[in-house]
């Protein structure tokens, strides 16, 4: 599992924020697009794991495999373009603006937002035999799950929407190391170990990822969550990305750049004559 030193994989994660950037809408889209829609089974999956064996702690082990497999094949989450794309703007790559940064964000957002609703409507179908049966155990879960990460959060009023946020910038936190991690390792095997273990955390840890809210919500509400669409907004969807921007960025991008590719001057001591005394104490003993 070749392992590649932080500055060469920090450098790669600049490359790829500005190749991002100027991708073509039409790429840029299917690839939020399928990132969506796979991230979607994924937790569609771990939830399916969860309720039929009691155990949450073995959803949350087999949740990567969705991760793991959207990165290997390219393809982009919102998550992931928050802390790669400013990057690339932050290093000065020439041609890279603000105004590019938006764009593939919002590119990836709709493309995102698309496949997992997708998913959304196809589970609900399939559950409920064309919508024509109960949704069952499963159906009933993520339901209770929209509801409680919704009015559960509005119950608490201005200390919940924070709430949600600081999930959100934990969430990223680790999903941004995920995605950093397929940078350390020039082969599959090293990429989804380093993959796996921060995505676990997160999904058993509770944490709130904006592209898996974007399948788990509009879910709940085709199958009767009690809950509006614009409780799903103001009290998931928006904490929840501004979160992930701040997380992913603060502690994962920016921290990895700062010290790796903008390192500072390595510091110069003194001359000090115990310094001179320790190094003639070293030759002496070297010289016996």
């Amino acid at each position: 599992m070749a392992y590649l030193l932080p500055a060469e994989f920090v450098t790669k994660m600049v490359d790829a924020g500005e190749s991002k950037v100027f991708m073509s809408t039409r790429d840029t889209l299917i690839r939020g697009y399928m990132a969506g829609a796979i991230l979607a089974l994924a937790a569609v999956f771990a939830i399916t794991i969860a309720v039929q064996t009691g155990m949450f702690l073995l959803g949350a082990i087999l949740f990567p495999v969705g991760f793991c497999m959207l990165y290997l094949m390219g393809f982009d989450l919102l998550t992931g373009v928050f802390v790669l794309t400013p990057l690339a703007l932050i290093d000065k790559r020439p041609g890279v603006t603000i105004q590019g940064v938006l764009r593939n964000w919002g590119l990836v957002f709709l493309g995102n937002f698309g496949g997992a609703l997708t998913v959304a409507i196809m589970m609900a179908f399939i559950f409920t035999y064309g919508f024509n049966a109960d949704p069952g155990a499963i159906g009933k879960k993520v339901a209770s799950i929209g509801e409680a990460r919704t009015l559960g959060y509005a119950e608490y009023g201005t200390a919940g929407w924070f709430t949600i946020f600081i999930r959100g910038m934990l969430c990223n936190w680790m999903v941004s190391l995920g995605v950093v991690g397929a940078m350390i390792s020039t082969h599959v095997s090293g990429k989804v170990i380093a993959m796996w273990m921060p995505i676990f955390l997160f999904f058993f840890m509770g944490f709130e990822h904006s592209v898996v809210n974007m399948f788990l919500f509009p879910f709940s509400l085709i199958l009767g969550g009690d809950f509006s669409v614009m409780d799903y907004l103001v009290w998931n969807e928006i904490p929840t990305a501004l979160g992930n921007l701040v997380g992913g960025l603060a502690f994962t991008g920016l921290t990895l750049y700062s010290t790796h590719v903008r390192t500072a001057p390595k510091r110069n001591l003194p001359y000090t004559k115990t310094a001179d005394l320790a190094s003639s104490s070293v030759a002496e003993h070297a010289s016996r």
